[in-house]
């Protein structure tokens, strides 16, 4: 392991760090938009507030004038307001700017003279007011009246503040009800990575799904297939395994019995006898420990990582000839090679091999004398690779067993291992292809066809 600390990270935390501030930075936004919002709908209200009451003042004042007259100031209390000095002012003026009406408010205070017609902003002893200047249909008259802003902004902040409590609260909230659902899920995931934990070796059956969130299916599921596959090698391995040690008590005892034999030899005659037989127990558990090998180098694991390459089975049966005639000559039997090109995707060293299995089993089970025939070509638009020979053949019923590790039907009295065909299935399943069993030459033997993709 490497001496450098883990750059390991929390999802948990990560995802509650990430949905409390989505819902406190939507939540800022909203509260923000919906207070300014507020505030320019209000300030609307208010200057159509201080509008409407300075077209009542002025309609009262022209009324009075033009019934009693006016030449001096009338000051007029502002009751019912706890603060009249710090919530309304307004000034009537003639044309010649005479003060004819004034709240006692402001009775030392001026107003603009040249405030512009409608609503503007002034200043009064160093703080903003809401003005609004309006003139009679003769322009005789002219009414100030203002308004300070103090008001308005202790509303404003009076609904702002209301707005931050109910905020904080949503998002007390907000935060109990993520950290509850964001622990329920990962209390579930932590439920099955204990479930997996306390498994033993030996225990493979599949994870609960059942309770499970539906995105975390996928997950659960893949990790019983992966247990699946586990336990079918472990299945296989262990078939395996025992066959194997089956297979090999044979020819190791046949090797024990003949050293013991060969050492009670009163001739050389029965010293030759036992050799013989010894040599064939030793050429047999060889032949079964190297059909191991192949069957183990042809794992799905170990060929990973090599690819099929584009070429022809022509070449690949014309460079075999010589040495399955030389392969057949013992066995009495008459071999022919007719290859006609043939192209598909191949590896080279494999389909060797399961060349060597398909002509050495044809070879050993087929009585002499014989015809064994190899071939290739393409049919119906798809290359294949053909041995047919004249042997026993196998029944309809038994072709699916004989690819079968240590499986021999038909010729059990004859040397061999019972990998050949295993093997064969193996190679062909690397490279896509079917492998077809049927009726041989002169309507007996076996008829061995792979055909590729």
């Amino acid at each position: 392991m490497s001496g450098r600390a883990l750059n390991t990270w929390s999802l948990r935390r990560t995802l509650l760090a990430v949905l409390l501030g989505l819902t406190l930075a939507l939540w800022v936004g909203s509260a923000a938009i919906v207070y300014v919002e507020a505030r320019r709908e209000s300030q609307e209200l208010f200057d159509q507030s201080l509008i409407e009451t300075g077209h009542l003042l002025l309609s009262l004042v022209e009324k009075d004038v033009r019934e009693h007259g006016l030449t001096g100031p009338i000051d007029l209390p502002l009751r019912g307001h706890p603060n009249p000095h710090h919530y309304l002012l307004f000034k009537v003026r003639d044309a010649q700017q005479r003060v004819l009406y004034r709240n006692d408010a402001a009775s030392d205070i001026a107003l603009s003279r040249s405030a512009p017609d409608g609503l503007s902003w002034t200043t009064i002893a160093g703080q903003r007011w809401r003005l609004y200047s309006l003139w009679d249909q003769q322009r005789s008259l002219q009414l100030l009246v203002a308004e300070p802003t103090s008001h308005r902004d202790d509303i404003s902040r009076g609904f702002f503040y209301r707005i931050a409590l109910f905020g904080l609260l949503l998002v007390a909230l907000a935060t109990v009800a993520i950290w509850w659902s964001i622990h329920r899920v990962f209390r579930v995931l932590q439920a099955s990575a204990d479930e997996v934990s306390a498994r033993t070796p030996d225990e493979l059956a599949d994870v609960q799904v059942r309770g499970a969130p539906t995105e975390l299916h996928p997950l659960l599921l893949e990790i019983n297939r992966l247990f699946g596959r586990v336990r079918h090698s472990r299945d296989n391995e262990q078939r395996f395994t025992a066959d194997a040690a089956h297979e090999l008590r044979t020819p190791l005892a046949a090797i024990k019995t003949n050293l013991q034999v060969l050492q009670r030899a009163r001739s050389a005659a029965e010293r030759d006898e036992f050799i013989a037989g010894l040599s064939a127990s030793v050429e047999r558990a060889t032949r079964l420990v190297n059909q191991l090998l192949a069957l183990a180098q042809l794992d799905p694991q170990v060929q990973a990582g090599t690819a099929l390459a584009p070429g022809d089975l022509a070449p690949l049966l014309a460079r075999q000839e010589e040495a399955w005639q030389a392969l057949a000559a013992p066995y009495g039997l008459s071999l022919a090679v007719n290859a006609a090109p043939a192209p598909c995707a191949l590896h080279d060293d494999s389909l060797q091999m399961l060349l060597r299995n398909l002509v050495d089993n044809a070879l050993r089970y087929t009585p002499a004398p014989g015809v064994v025939v190899v071939s290739c070509g393409v049919e119906g638009g798809r290359s294949f690779l053909r041995v047919v020979d004249t042997g026993p053949g196998i029944a309809e019923d038994m072709r699916e067993r004989v690819f079968e590790r240590f499986v021999r039907l038909g010729g059990g009295q004859l040397p061999g291992s019972g990998l050949g065909l295993s093997i064969v299935r193996r190679i062909a399943e690397r490279h896509g292809a079917q492998i077809v069993l049927g009726t041989g030459l002169q309507g007996r033997g076996l008829a061995v066809t792979v055909i590729f993709p």
